[in-house]
């Protein structure tokens, strides 16, 4: 029985090829296409401290509705993994394992469950809706900031942009509050731009 790499709820299960052999060699080449569509959207951004506003949410939203769960956490820590061995993929002029555990690395890792928790609703169908493919890719996202502001707070001891008589709100302010409209937005645009594959494909 050949592997699924994408069920098909997905737009990328609808074209995944019949062999075994086939199904590997383009899941691998979509991993890594996915992997550059990243980087590519990192390389776009506003670099404002301690978090530079970027494209890479928008980006990994899209992927993840249109691949589904394998997909999207394969070409998330595939993307995650270059960075860490010091291929240039991140926002930054640097990459490695110590800017991985940096001031965006709770972001960086939030990105992988981000991915699995909008890749793990697409496969079941709920990107073929705008409005339960925005809630979906809203939700991921929410969680992707919590867990990038949590780490920033198990740095705020070495941070000289945060007030330390109060780090809570600081942080806050400083690393989320300012995202929150752009990331609506950006989730947006993935859910329409996905719903719309399948609004294609039906009228097909």
């Amino acid at each position: 029985m050949a592997t699924t790499f994408a069920t098909s709820n997905t737009l990328l299960g609808l074209y995944q090829p019949k062999s075994q052999a086939a199904r590997v060699a383009s899941a691998v080449a979509v991993a890594f296409a996915g992997a550059l569509l990243i980087t590519m959207a990192a390389k776009v951004n506003v670099p404002v401290w301690p978090v530079p506003v970027t494209l890479q949410s928008m980006a990994i939203a899209m992927i993840a509705g249109a691949f589904g769960f394998r997909m999207a956490t394969a070409t998330v820590g595939l993307y995650l993994a270059q960075g860490a061995l010091g291929v240039p993929v991140f926002a930054g002029a640097f990459a490695g394992l110590p800017y991985l555990l940096g001031p965006t690395g709770g972001f960086l890792i939030g990105f992988l469950v981000m991915a699995a928790i909008i890749g793990w609703l697409a496969d079941r169908g709920a990107m073929r809706n705008v409005f339960t493919g925005f809630t979906a890719m809203l939700a991921g996202n929410v969680v992707m900031f919590v867990l990038g502001f949590v780490w920033l707070l198990t740095m705020a001891g070495q941070a000289a942009w945060i007030d330390q008589s109060n780090a809570l709100v600081s942080a806050f302010q400083g690393a989320v509050q300012p995202f929150i409209v752009w990331d609506i937005v950006k989730m947006a645009f993935a859910a329409l731009t996905v719903a719309g594959g399948w609004s294609l494909l039906q009228r097909k």
